[in-house]
């Protein structure tokens, strides 16, 4: 199906929600950035400093937004490569999390290569990202062992090891949908 087409599914936003917690107070994220709700990184025009609290609906709000953000994201990327839900919620997941900027022919050209091949191998190899400005935080290593798993075998499971958890969410939903 065409990218622009298809929005994220409910197994993408739990997986989102899972991997960065839901948090209702900004907070600077390992590179210092203010964050909040599920990795919602503040704007100005959000009109929040770190310290401020949000509301649970607001948290779930910003993650729409985000998500309608990535999802053109990600048609632009693509063009007209036809993908299946579960490749189209790992390349929002990659847009999501290391933002629309390193997607780009110039910093991702591999990427940007495998999709106009039509390579959804070569793609799904694209999808580690494991640095976050200069630091390398090791959920990183696991949230791209996800997404590539997403990609290529339709699995959105956690892949860290038993007893390995994720970051916890401050009044987690039982469904973001």
């Amino acid at each position: 199906m065409s990218a622009g087409k298809m929005t994220s599914s409910d197994a993408l936003k739990e997986a989102i929600v899972e991997e960065e917690g839901l948090h209702l107070t900004v907070y600077a994220d390992p590179v210092g950035k203010p964050t909040v709700g599920a990795g919602h990184l503040v704007q100005t025009s959000d009109g929040l400093s770190i310290g401020d609290a949000i509301s649970y609906d607001q948290a779930l709000q910003l993650l729409e937004s985000d998500l309608e953000y990535a999802e053109a994201a990600v048609a632009r990327l693509v063009g007209d490569l036809p993908l299946y839900q579960h490749e189209f919620d790992a390349l929002v997941d990659l847009v999501f999390n290391v933002g629309e900027g390193n997607t780009s022919e110039q910093a991702s050209p591999k990427l940007n290569a495998a999709i106009a091949a039509g390579d959804y191998a070569g793609i799904a190899a694209e999808l580690a990202y494991h640095s976050a400005g200069n630091a390398a935080p090791p959920g990183l290593v696991h949230r791209s062992d996800r997404r590539q798993a997403m990609f290529a075998q339709n699995d959105y499971a956690d892949p860290r090891p038993a007893g390995i958890t994720v970051k916890s969410a401050q009044m987690a939903p039982a469904s973001v949908s």
